[in-house]
């Protein structure tokens, strides 16, 4: 390969948790080991977008809800080796993920950074025959950590009042606490309390100083990995994502003049990509990594401002992903819009709702 051919590499790099797979692996952990844990984790998840979004806590970032849960899970007797025996029981893929990994990873260098905790990452990447060492993802050794039976006994308890707690709401425009409702200003400062109080008190705390979820600025800097070890740029970087972990992903590949691509996603990803796409199969995603890896952003562009039957010829997508395109959808395509601040709402308001219709009401609405 020439020096400038190898320049031009461009790369696909993706989320996991929604653009491959339809699970939320800590919601459903929480789920299952946990009393009430769907909504003890629906209302962490909150705390999480607050703390991240709004409040901007210093060393806080999108998709820290993961250290928060583990002294729960802990307390409620979940290991390493229980983790990856649930996610390999429960590994529920977006219809087509297999095919489109296989697929674009033999037209460019793919890689997947993910929030989730690697033994749910290493379990789907068997699962899907992707290479383990082009992931980026949360470590966890959760059994390295020792916790009394006093201390078990006092994070129950925390949980029963977790869980007795309203689930926030965040008043759109939210810059402070102050912004919010009475009754969950209250409930923020509660959990302040609870998380920098009185676990910080805990041998627990070190679960939450030691563990490093893969969100947020984690993820951008795991793409600026990624684009070193492969000797690229980031203009030569189509990101797929879907929630607020992937916000600053976004930022970065956008204002590097790479393409940024919400999958299904949430407020928080329409909000920071360029692409939006609602689908209930990844093939989508083939037909944009196609164009993308043969022509760059530019086409893309292109492509879906004219999205149609006769485009995806006219944009030369290759024949048998074009064929295996129009078998899927016969009478209308999926909707794949260029995002705009004309019709940003308009997005927002139908990916968010699109979004639940594939993940399920309860992961739909998480962050």
């Amino acid at each position: 390969m020439s020096a400038k051919a190898s320049q031009q590499r461009r790369l696909f790099i993706s989320d996991c948790e929604g653009p491959i797979s339809k699970n939320d692996n800590a919601y459903e952990l929480s789920e299952h080991f946990i009393p009430k844990g769907a909504s003890f984790f629906a209302l962490i998840s909150k705390y999480d977008d607050v703390q991240a979004d709004v409040v901007k806590r210093s060393g806080y970032k999108a998709g820290d809800t993961l250290r928060l849960i583990l002294p729960f899970l802990k307390a409620y007797g979940v290991t390493n080796e229980k983790i990856k025996k649930f996610s390999m029981e429960h590994i529920l893929l977006v219809r087509g993920a297999k095919d489109t990994l296989r697929f674009v990873n033999n037209l460019m260098p793919s890689f997947i950074v993910s929030t989730s905790y690697e033994q749910y990452i290493h379990v789907l990447c068997n699962w899907v025959d992707f290479p383990c060492e082009n992931v980026y993802c949360t470590a966890l050794n959760l059994d390295r950590y020792q916790i009394s039976k006093k201390e078990v006994e006092r994070l129950r308890q925390l949980r029963e009042e977790i869980t007795a707690m309203n689930l926030i709401e965040i008043p759109d425009g939210a810059v402070s606490v102050n912004d919010f409702s009475e009754r969950d200003k209250k409930t923020i400062r509660r959990l302040d309390d609870i998380f920098w109080q009185e676990i910080a008190e805990m041998e627990s705390d070190r679960m939450l100083k030691e563990v490093n979820p893969v969100g947020g600025v984690e993820k951008a800097r795991a793409i600026e990995d990624v684009v070193d070890r492969m000797s690229g740029r980031l203009s030569d970087v189509m990101y797929v994502g879907d929630s607020i972990t992937d916000v600053q992903s976004f930022q970065l590949v956008r204002q590097n003049d790479g393409l940024t691509v919400s999958f299904n996603g949430n407020r928080y990803a329409v909000r920071e990509a360029e692409v939006v796409v609602l689908s209930n199969n990844t093939t989508v995603t083939s037909v944009l990594a196609d164009v993308f890896s043969k022509f760059g952003k530019s086409h893309v562009v292109k492509l879906v401002e004219e999205w149609s039957y006769s485009a995806l010829k006219r944009y030369r997508i290759t024949p048998a992903l074009r064929n295996h395109m129009i078998k899927l959808y016969p009478e209308a395509l999926p909707q794949v819009e260029m995002i705009t601040s004309k019709n940003k709402e308009r997005l927002i308001k139908e990916s968010s709702a699109f979004r639940k219709t594939v993940r399920g009401e309860a992961i739909g609405r998480l962050g």
